[in-house]
């Protein structure tokens, strides 16, 4: 009888890992419900490009350049998978045989061995591996908001070919892959620095370099199509989830609360932008309601995995409220042209987010950051004001130096001709519309 109950015993134990099978193994195995959700992740990710960004971005430009805008991102997708695949997830995660705080090795170009065995924790290598590839195919994704209308696609190709080599992948692998900026206890959840800072930095010196559009900011300039610019809006709230709540790489409670503070932020930013605009010009709009929202998910990207709800609104509504101010006040005075907002939404976006997180991380706020503490807060507080200061001037810098030998030796921006044709004909003979 004694032998009968220690088997029954031993099979109810083992029906967690009939029913849940990841969950029986140890951590460092494979585990299946880790493994679907990051596949599930990797997906929502790519869909914030193609079709995300790439509808809202091209719904934003004129009619002319409709086609442009959404071209430059199928392309940049295309040609990051193949960066990324050459040399792009070496430079950002290896580490070459040994810890280096700035760049890393050529341990995998071509991805060579991570095969079908090879485990990155609980997930597939090779599932990591596509799910960073599509951070590094919308981070140069997100500066063509800040050149649209006007960079020559051929210059464009070449230049964010050199930035991810030269920019995005050294400041991924110092918060991500080994770096300083992770040793030195920079808290970036999903890309606050990476993604967001680095990508609104990089728009403003490219938006600086090229100079104004033709007749800006003397002409009207209107949004073409706003129908499309508010669903590729909502494709990249979706879209985000995946994005935030997949950094934490597994299907665990980080993971939950990073998607409920994620919808949170977004939700606050909305409504702060929408009230700001409302307050300012008598009328709330609906590209004012959606890029605030976009402007509460950037800024909740660094802190998803630390917050709590409550951080959550304080940073969404602060940044619907800022980015407002820097995506009109701010570029009106400074008078430059960032087509899009990108620097406005992303690079304040992000700028906000990382620094907030240094206080709403705190325990004692809920967060599960840091402990409690003023003393650990201003500490942290630092922390991320370095991080942030680091990757805006080795960005700016950098970025700088590629725009200008790419601008020597091809050129950036189409002739004035070209520009008032339109970029679709001028530069790929075709038409988004034929009405």
């Amino acid at each position: 009888m004694l032998h009968l109950k220690t088997r029954w015993s031993m099979t109810l134990a083992g029906l967690p890992v009939l029913f849940f099978p990841g969950h029986g193994y140890a951590e460092n195995a494979l585990n299946s419900g880790d493994t679907a959700w990051m596949l599930t992740s990797t997906a929502l990710v790519l869909f914030m490009t193609i079709p995300g960004l790439s509808l809202f971005y091209a719904g934003m430009v004129r009619a002319k350049n409709v086609l442009s805008v959404l071209m430059q991102c199928f392309a940049i997708t295309a040609l990051m998978t193949v960066l990324w695949t050459f040399f792009g997830y070496s430079l950002a995660f290896s580490d070459g045989g040994g810890v280096n705080a700035w760049i890393g090795g050529l341990d995998h170009p071509f991805l060579l061995g991570i095969g079908v065995d090879s485990l990155k924790g609980t997930i597939p290598t090779m599932v990591f591996v596509i799910f960073q590839m599509t951070f590094a195919i919308i981070t140069p994704a997100l500066i063509v908001g800040a050149f649209a209308e006007r960079m020559k696609f051929s210059s464009m190709l070449v230049f964010l070919s050199l930035w991810l080599a030269l920019v995005y992948a050294p400041v991924c692998h110092w918060a991500w892959g080994g770096g300083w900026m992770g040793t030195q206890g920079v808290l970036d959840f999903a890309g606050g620095t990476v993604v967001h800072i680095n990508a609104g930095i990089a728009g403003l010196v490219a938006a600086l370099v090229l100079g104004k559009r033709k007749g800006y900011p003397t002409t009207h300039m209107a949004p073409h199509n706003l129908p499309i610019t508010v669903t590729g809006a909502g494709m990249l709230w979706v879209g985000w989830f995946g994005f935030n709540a997949g950094s934490q790489l597994a299907a665990d409670g980080t993971a939950g609360m990073a998607m409920a503070v994620t919808q949170i932020a977004s939700a606050a930013a909305a409504i702060a932008w929408m009230t700001m605009e409302w307050l300012r010009h008598g009328k709330p709009s609906a590209l004012g309601i959606v890029t605030g929202a976009v402007a509460g998910l950037v800024a909740i990207t660094p802190a998803s995995g630390y917050v709590a709800p409550t951080g959550a609104l304080v940073i969404g509504g602060v940044a619907g409220m800022v980015c407002f101010w820097g995506a009109t006040t701010l570029k009106r005075r400074m008078g430059f042209d960032d087509s899009l907002d990108a620097f406005g939404v992303h690079g304040v976006g992000g700028i906000i987010g990382a620094i907030l997180t240094g206080i709403f991380a705190a325990k004692e706020l809920g967060g599960k950051g840091f402990a409690s503490g003023i003393e650990t807060m201003g500490h942290q507080l630092m922390v991320q004001g370095m991080g942030v200061v680091s990757t805006v001037v080795y960005c700016a810098l950098v970025t700088y130096i590629i725009l200008k030998i790419v601008q020597f030796f091809m050129g950036l921006r189409v002739d004035e001709e070209q520009e008032t044709m339109g970029l679709d004909i001028a530069l790929h003979d075709e038409r988004g519309y034929n009405l």
